[in-house]
């Protein structure tokens, strides 16, 4: 594919503020003959001897990308899926922000990929017409190739190829309806499970280069601490260990031929660390500075009424959420190898084009000097939208002059990352004399992750906390503010971010309210929910549609098995529509979750199979995180290190998870973080039905 300035990628359509390629195509560029290859826009390929290459430029961290943006395309395309491959884009300027996260991939790149096969499959069907000298009317695309059905000839993608790569490329080709689709919304196996299960898929922890070393690093134990002298001796007198070096302020690395041997030299390292200003810091300290500032004026993310002069009953509570780990499976990684003038890194990464720019900085190169390549990640959860470890790898290997891959272990992982951060919330309501309620208030008492970050809070708000704060509720009176604060524990975007800390204090809240009503919990939503229209840009009709549903799949008011229990959560985050209801039983005073019924309302599923997995694997990481997952902070250190001590669903806890979802032709919106933010109210709603116990702390069990 030929470069493309920035002129001509601004002047392609990106769609402005919010980094979406919306009909781009590269430059067009005369072909040379029938053997070249047909490549009409970044995102496709086809080569004569009919090999259909499609470009992934989202992350594949398990949640089905480089499945489900390659059935669009291939829709659009009409090809045969069995002849599709896959590529990975690396960091690049042709397809806006690459960024993986918010449950994005499909939603951002819908239109993009629609258009992309739809361009080439009228670019095919042309050079056909031209090829038999027919009318393009005669001429039907599908299925891979070229028919005409009038004479009964039939030319493959491949055969046109060619032929295709000296036509005009169309701007704006026609789409095809839903009621014709037939790759997208069926249950596409994954491409890249057989290599999965047979060990051939290489994930950056992986990656192998020639002649490489292996790293590891002794990083600041206490949050903002620094290097302040180090003595290597004993680390080099380890077998094997080749180089020990300071790495910015706050780490030394050691290098060696193995990964053993470079911890080993580790675990002999005698570093002398300034702790600096948060050598006292406790995770008890923080949530009482939490509860301190709950006092303070808060930024309004929602106001309608006045909650002050209603009139009626009053209850509240307050609810707290700790500093939580995003814990993936596969810790930090990332393989680099500079080369004076360029450099190289192989990185599960969820921010390629963040981590090209970061490294070239830290190195002293231009962007366009280093090349990023995205590999399979073990689990992100949000960690690999940070780089660091991937910084990290260019650095030492252009300390050490050659290709070294970093690696960092399960404890470096929990105890020097970023994390969810702890919140305090106050709820307040306001009932009539019929047990109605006719206010309703809730204060977030937070940090922000944008902020610290150093993104802007225009007037004070947190954009991305307003959205994730959804109130889809009508109450006369109702009040949302954001009470910002700080903290030194450094924050990171984590599956849900701020949905699952606002949803579990308030739909939690909202049972109390059912309760101190006397009101049945799915009642009292539905009433809620009963005026069709949008509220705060957010349509109450397709939150009640998968409450419903949830509730009639679960059996929602009929008999259960006995010492069964329900409890039903429902939320609205990243454009779509989420409920769920727990079915649990009390083993010795601890919850037991048999059964999650979950209900989505995404709009266009693109692959049923991956968005039931998607649903299954949201509800055992939300479950994880309301019964155990908790970041503690003494003395200005993490004092969890694995999975000893933070512990995960284990297999014999996970319940059965029934997935469902409303049908619909609207555009995809997110789906990957959805099952999480109602889960832990749902549970603790049944929790509430079962023992007449309000919890109002996570994690439940401590």
């Amino acid at each position: 594919m030929s470069p493309v300035s920035r002129r001509e990628f601004l002047g392609a359509g990106v769609a402005a503020g919010a980094g979406l390629v919306i009909g781009f195509y590269l430059p067009h560029r005369s072909s040379g003959g029938n053997g070249d290859a047909f490549a009409p826009n970044a995102y496709l390929k086809i080569t004569p001897d009919n090999r259909v290459t499609v470009v992934v430029a989202r992350s594949e961290m398990g949640q089905g990308v480089r499945t489900s943006l390659p059935m669009i395309l291939a829709e659009e395309l009409e090809a045969d899926w069995k002849q599709i491959t896959i590529e990975q884009a690396g960091a690049s300027t042709l397809y806006g922000d690459q960024t993986t996260g918010g449950s994005a991939s499909v939603r951002s790149t819908w239109d993009p990929m629609r258009k992309a096969g739809a361009a080439a499959r009228e670019m095919l069907i042309t050079a056909a017409a031209l090829e038999w000298g027919v009318s393009r009317t005669g001429c039907k695309a599908e299925n891979g190739a070229v028919t005409h059905a009038a004479s009964n000839r039939r030319l493959t993608y491949g055969q046109l190829a060619g032929r295709a790569a000296i036509l005009p490329i169309p701007t704006d080709p026609p789409l095809k309806p839903a009621k014709d689709y037939k790759i997208v919304g069926t249950r596409v196996g994954r491409v890249d499970t057989l290599s999965k299960t047979n060990g051939t898929a290489d994930y950056g922890i992986d990656f192998r280069l020639p002649n490489i070393k292996y790293a590891v690093l002794a990083r600041r134990p206490v949050f903002g601490g620094k290097v302040a002298s180090f003595d290597d001796h004993d680390a080099k007198q380890v077998p094997g260990v080749s180089y020990v070096g300071k790495i910015g302020d706050s780490a030394v690395a050691v290098v060696a031929d193995s990964t053993w041997n470079a911890l080993e030299g580790r675990r002999l390292l005698n570093v002398t660390w300034d702790e600096g200003p948060n050598k006292d810091l406790t995770s008890a300290a923080t949530m009482d500075s939490l509860k301190q500032s709950s006092s303070k004026k808060g930024a309004t993310l929602y106001s309608v009424g006045n909650v002050s002069k209603a009139v009626g009953r009053r209850i509240q509570a307050a609810y707290e959420l700790p500093f939580m780990a995003h814990a993936p499976m596969e810790p930090g990684n990332s393989t680099a190898h500079y080369q004076r003038s360029k450099c190289e890194i192989w990185s599960p990464t969820q921010v390629p084009q963040d981590l090209r720019d970061s490294a070239a900085q830290a190195i002293g190169l231009e962007p366009d000097q280093v090349k990023i390549n995205v590999t399979l990640m073990g689990g992100g959860f949000g960690r690999r939208l940070e780089h660091d470890y991937g910084v990290e790898a260019a650095l030492v290997s252009k300390a050490i002059g050659g290709p070294v891959k970093v690696q960092w272990t399960r404890e470096d992982d929990m105890r020097n990352s970023t994390y969810r951060p702890a919140s305090y919330h106050q709820l307040r309501a306001v009932l009539d004399s019929q047990g109605w309620p006719v206010a309703f208030s809730h204060r977030i008492i937070m940090p922000s992750i944008n902020v610290q970050k150093g993104f802007p809070a225009e007037g004070g708000i947190d954009a991305e906390v307003k959205e994730e704060a959804s109130f889809v509720y009508s109450f006369p009176n109702a009040s949302v503010e954001h009470v910002m604060t700080e903290t030194p524990v450094p924050l990171g975007w984590m599956r849900a971010v701020n949905a699952l800390q606002v949803a579990f204090a308030s739909e939690s809240f909202i049972d109390e309210i059912a309760a101190a009503g006397g009101k049945d919990p799915l009642e009292l939503r539905l009433r809620l929910l009963s005026a069709d229209g949008s509220l705060n840009g957010w349509h109450t009709e397709r939150m009640r549609g998968v409450l419903q549903l949830a509730a009639e799949k679960a059996g929602w008011g009929k008999p259960l098995a006995a010492w069964h229990y329900h409890g039903i959560a429902c939320f609205a985050c990243f454009n779509s529509y989420m409920a769920e209801v727990v079915e649990i039983s009390m083993e010795n005073n601890r919850p037991r979750v048999h059964r999650v019924v979950g209900v989505i309302d995404c709009g266009q599923v693109v692959n049923p199979n991956i968005l039931e997995q998607q649903i299954q694997g949201g509800v055992n990481f939300a479950l994880t995180n309301a019964l155990r997952a908790k970041i503690t902070i003494d003395k200005g250190r993490v004092v969890q290190g694995n999975f000893d001590d933070y512990e995960p669903v284990r297999m014999s806890e996970a319940p059965t998870v029934e997935a469902y979802f409303v049908p619909s032709t609207e555009s995809p919106t997110g789906a990957g973080e959805l099952p999480v933010p109602p889960l832990a109210p749902a549970l603790c709603n049944a929790i509430y039905a079962a023992t007449k116990k309000r919890i109002r702390a996570l994690p439940i069990l401590g």
